[in-house]
């Protein structure tokens, strides 16, 4: 037994160290953009010439800057509010539908998620060419919508399916319609879910840049912009310093949708019926 055991305890700590190597070689690099967008040079190599904000100032007063935000702000939030709609009717359908062609839609609807983006952004140019829209702000909306589309099911469909179907069956036996029932009783109960999934695909589409490349035409978003400034060594601790406040607000973002999601699933636990 006492081999066992040692053994067990040698595995383990082999096991720590491989995930603890993981997590340094995932993260390190994402850490080192605060780090060098702090540092008084353009170059970003150690050893670190100084600590400045100079770079954070640049950000302000930038008219292309600014206007690649307001274009990432503005297909966010539209992709965003129409992924989310389609995430909730899409997974409730899927649940409560009690139809093979929901089901189906349901694993079309969450199928992008496996698909190459490469692929994804070609063959929606394809499309958008075809249908007469070519490289828009409107073609990137639809664009984003079907990527963030998976995770907005994935979201409404556990929080719904965390719902005690007493609660539904309940409201139908009384006379409600499906309409009234999902309007009064399962959406209200969903709300914290529909929120983090918004959060979620608002933050899927801000940070989207492989099919923004082939939908934007004379449409520039964030990505792109920090794309187009890389090519000019200068701008290089201007685009970590725009990174670093890029990558703290999408943990904020990330975080929040997180919690309320959670909220949601705990509230239901807590209250099966």
């Amino acid at each position: 037994m006492s081999s066992v055991r040692t053994d067990a305890n040698a595995g383990g700590r082999w096991l720590g160290l491989y995930v603890l190597g993981y997590l340094v070689f995932l993260y390190l690099p994402v850490l080192l953009i605060p780090l060098f967008s702090f540092n008084d040079s353009i170059q970003a190599a150690f050893p670190l010439q100084g600590f400045t904000t100079e770079w954070y100032r640049t950000l302000y007063g930038n008219p292309a800057l600014s206007g690649a935000l307001a274009n990432s702000l503005v297909i966010g939030v539209i992709a965003a509010c129409g992924a989310t709609l389609c995430g909730i009717t899409v997974s409730y359908m899927d649940l409560y539908g009690r139809s093979p062609l929901a089901a189906t839609i349901s694993a079309i609807a969450r199928l992008p998620i496996l698909i190459p983006g490469v692929i994804v952004g070609i063959s929606l140019l394809i499309l958008v060419n075809l249908i007469g829209l070519g490289p828009s702000r409107i073609s990137i909306v639809l664009g984003h919508i079907l990527v963030a589309l998976p995770t907005t099911v994935v979201v409404m469909r556990s929080r719904f399916a965390a719902i005690p179907k007493t609660i539904r069956e309940a409201a139908l036996d009384l006379g409600a319609s499906d309409w009234t029932t999902f309007r009064r009783v399962m959406l209200p109960l969903s709300l914290p879910a529909v929120l983090s999934a918004f959060m979620l695909s608002f933050l899927i589409s801000f940070d989207e840049f492989i099919v923004v490349f082939f939908l934007a035409g004379t449409e520039s978003t964030l990505p792109l912009y920090i794309w187009s400034q890389l090519r000019f060594p200068r701008s290089l601790p201007t685009v970590m310093a725009l990174g670093t406040v890029i990558l703290t607000v999408s943990f904020i973002i990330a975080a929040s949708a997180e919690i309320l999601r959670h909220r949601g699933l705990g509230a239901a636990r807590r209250n099966p019926a």
